[in-house]
């Protein structure tokens, strides 16, 4: 227990792992040119049913083994799968064709395993590594606080102050979005005060974070949400009495989800795990640091090869749980890796912390969102991992167009 301990505050504190023929300029932040993507043309779209169930594991969504036996991707068929969709809060849909400048084709990752042994389905592998954050001096402070939970069950992480990124299966099974989607809500970390953190029952301003920030007096919709606040506040201070300090979340609605059409294929075809990645914008800005985005580097590139994310596993209710590891394959687009994740913790951000050029300081930034498990195929043998999926250039560029539109503040990152 103690060396686990040690490890822990040796990665949290920020150390880096590098031998002796490594130095500090291979693990560094540099900037580069991106492909830009410029939104071409907009369509509506029927609205969706939100009918589909939420699946918490991928199986047989296309990976690494369709990448092996299939030729690179045409600009065109690029471009289709890096047009997206996007679902507002009032049910209401639409598709935006996109045309990508200035892409430059770089070689393609292969999975590298030489050997591939037979794994029952699991998500811990072994001896379960991960740290549940307790203690509030981390908790609620970077990187921990960037960590949020989705009412759908996922977690995923703070990206500016309006925006959220997840998994795009936690909230579109490929073909519908699942059910809650519609009235998507994403909860943000905080302390419970002294004595369960309880506010002024019928307070004005607890009913709107109750309510994502939307109340509309006297409509039955209102009243209903009103009446189940009231049980959860009521709930909320049960537990508060005799669990003072233990985290909770202030719930905020989404505005409008974005989710590349490589993913929502709307039952043309098998998602590509490889586009399993949404945006979530938020009806109102937090005030919480956030951590931007980074370009995935190659495996080489990484510090002891680690990567490390925190999310909320479904068997340790609604404690935030970190975790790293090292990565064990890669391909163009997915890093493979036994990260010990349940359920719960898909979706969220996974991040390096590497030096920024002509600086003294380290900076964490995202380079992958969390998938979940997927079994692959090794030289026809099956083997199973946990898979992230890479930020590479292309959808560095399609996040940021997201945020922040056409313009020219996408073209370095």
């Amino acid at each position: 227990m103690e060396n686990m301990l040690f490890w822990l505050i040796f990665f949290i504190l920020g150390w880096t792992l590098i031998d002796g023929s490594e130095t500090e300029q291979d693990f560094m932040w540099h900037s580069r040119k991106i492909p830009r993507l410029v939104s071409e043309r907009t369509f509506h779209l029927t609205s969706p049913t939100f009918e589909a169930d939420a699946k918490m594991e991928l199986n047989r969504v296309c990976g690494i083994e369709c990448q092996n036996e299939l030729p690179a991707p045409s600009l065109s068929e690029l471009e289709d799968s890096l047009s997206y969709e996007t679902v507002f809060e009032n049910g209401t849909r639409t598709l935006t064709r996109v045309k990508v400048q200035g892409l430059v084709l770089e070689p393609t990752l292969n999975i590298t395993t030489k050997g591939a042994s037979v794994r029952r389905k699991r998500q811990v592998y072994g001896t379960d590594s991960r740290f549940s954050i307790l203690d509030k001096r981390f908790l609620t402070n970077f990187p921990f606080s960037t960590a949020v939970k989705l009412s759908t069950g996922c977690s995923g992480i703070l990206i500016s102050p309006r925006h959220v990124l997840t998994a795009a299966h936690c909230v579109h099974d490929g073909k519908d979005y699942v059910k809650g989607s519609k009235k998507l809500r994403v909860g943000l970390l905080k302390m419970r005060n002294k004595g369960g953190g309880r506010k002024r029952r019928g307070s004005r301003r607890s009913r709107r974070e109750e309510n994502g920030g939307d109340e509309r007096e006297g409509s039955k919709e209102n009243l209903k949400e009103r009446a189940k606040a009231g049980r959860r506040r009521k709930e909320s201070g049960r537990r508060g009495r005799v669990a003072e300090g233990r985290p909770s979340f202030q719930w905020t609605r989404v505005k409008n989800t974005h989710i590349p059409k490589g993913w929502a294929t709307g039952g043309s075809g098998d998602a590509a795990l490889d586009y399993d990645y949404a945006l979530l914008e938020l009806k109102r800005a937090h005030k919480k640091k956030y951590m931007e985005l980074g370009i995935s580097p190659t495996l080489k590139k990484l510090p002891g090869g680690m990567i490390h994310f925190s999310g909320f596993d479904h068997d340790r209710a609604d404690q935030l749980v970190y975790r790293f590891c090292s990565v064990s394959d890669e391909s163009s687009d997915l890093l493979y890796q036994y990260c010990d994740a349940e359920s719960g913790s898909t979706g969220s951000g996974v991040y390096l912390r590497l030096k920024e050029p002509d600086k003294k300081n380290w900076k964490r930034k995202i380079i992958a969102v969390y998938s979940g498990h997927q079994w692959v195929d090794v030289h026809g043998v099956q083997k199973d991992y946990n898979v992230a999926v890479r930020i590479t250039p292309l959808k560095y560029a399609q996040i940021c167009l997201w945020m922040r539109g056409d313009d020219a503040r996408c073209a370095y990152g």
